[in-house]
């Protein structure tokens, strides 16, 4: 691979084409002649790119890979024009068990329900089946119950590059004195 640019638009045609974030592992595996570095690089460049001329959708780095994505703003006028995708919701509990795991992960049902005070089987489940939670393996204590922790697909909902990205207590704790705030006002 010669230059820049064509190196640009190979990947770029590559995460067009790919339903998931593409890693710069898997760009690495597929071009092992380039340097990881280089990937890099060109990858920061082409989101750059995107940024430049502003279109309806951006390149993002998230779940530890980039995907295009449609920016947030267009959302409601997609779903209007597509009846069939319907605008993702969690009900407050999910919400609750799903924070208490990422943060906590990896992390058994019993400990998320003491933390909550209450049983999250059915919660658990359905963030499995979403494929928010996958089974980590299982924990070496009596009974090896099993441990639970977040996924790439947690990642791309989120708009997270890892799970370093999610807030501190500090931030969410700012949030919610400022919706506190927006509700006096």
């Amino acid at each position: 691979m010669s230059n820049t640019n064509s190196l640009k638009k190979i990947f770029e045609s590559i995460i067009f084409a790919s339903d998931s974030p593409v890693t710069v592992k898997e760009l690495s595996d597929v071009f092992p002649e380039i340097e990881k570095k280089d990937i890099r690089a060109s990858l920061k460049s082409l989101e750059k790119d995107w940024i430049d001329i502003n279109r309806s959708f951006s390149l993002e780095n998230i779940a530890e890979g980039y995907q295009f994505r449609t920016k947030p703003t267009f959302s409601e006028h997609i779903v209007e024009f597509n009846k069939e995708i319907k605008k993702f919701r969690l009900s407050r509990a999910a919400l609750e068990v799903l924070a208490i795991i990422a943060y906590k992960q990896p992390v058994t049902k019993v400990e998320v329900e003491k933390i909550r005070g209450v049983d999250c089987s059915g919660v658990v489940n359905v963030l499995l089946e979403k494929r928010f939670l996958e089974i980590k393996g299982r924990k070496d204590v009596p009974g090896k119950p099993f441990v639970y922790g977040t996924t790439d697909t947690f990642l791309e909902t989120f708009s997270l590059k890892s799970l370093k990205d999610l807030p501190t207590l500090k931030e969410i704790e700012k949030i919610n004195e400022d919706l506190e705030q927006s509700d006096t006002d």
